[in-house]
């Protein structure tokens, strides 16, 4: 197993075994990224360390998805990721040669995908996916959205 299935599996299990995840500024600790923020599910919040009065702003979407959608939403996923600078970032832009990215940054590129559209990517098809233009492609086939 590779330490990039290694990592991958780990940050799972961290969610499936307390639902909570969480969001760390500091680069080294990226892979814990997945701890303190609850979980989201379906619209649904499950808050654990929450109080009962606190609100959750939960994005919904529609199972009606566009081409356009799933590029706008593929792009706001990587443009938000903190190594990529928005005037480097293309539809076209390759990960690790244009955009500089390593193979962990690559996965948690691929993680946040996951996050952002509610399903899993096994790892052999996240090794293809080296572009935004493949995950828009993968995501869109996913979907059944054609156009």
């Amino acid at each position: 197993m590779s330490l990039t299935q290694i990592a991958r599996n780990c940050a799972r299990m961290a969610v499936r075994a307390n639902g909570i995840r969480a969001i760390t500024a500091q680069p080294q600790m990226r892979l814990l990224h997945r701890l303190v923020v609850p979980a989201m599910c379906n619209g649904v919040t499950q808050s654990i360390l929450k109080p009962k009065t606190a609100t959750t702003q939960v994005r919904c979407y529609s199972s009606k998805l566009t081409m356009e959608d799933i590029k706008d939403r593929v792009l706001k996923v990587v443009a938000s990721y903190d190594k990529v600078t928005k005037d480097q970032l293309r539809v076209e832009s390759h990960f690790i040669n244009d955009l500089g990215l390593d193979s962990l940054d690559h996965v948690e590129v691929i993680m946040a995908m996951e996050d952002e559209f509610g399903f899993e990517i096994p790892d052999s098809d996240a090794e293809k996916l080296l572009r935004p233009a493949d995950i828009i492609k993968y995501v869109a086939d996913k979907e059944d959205v054609y156009e």
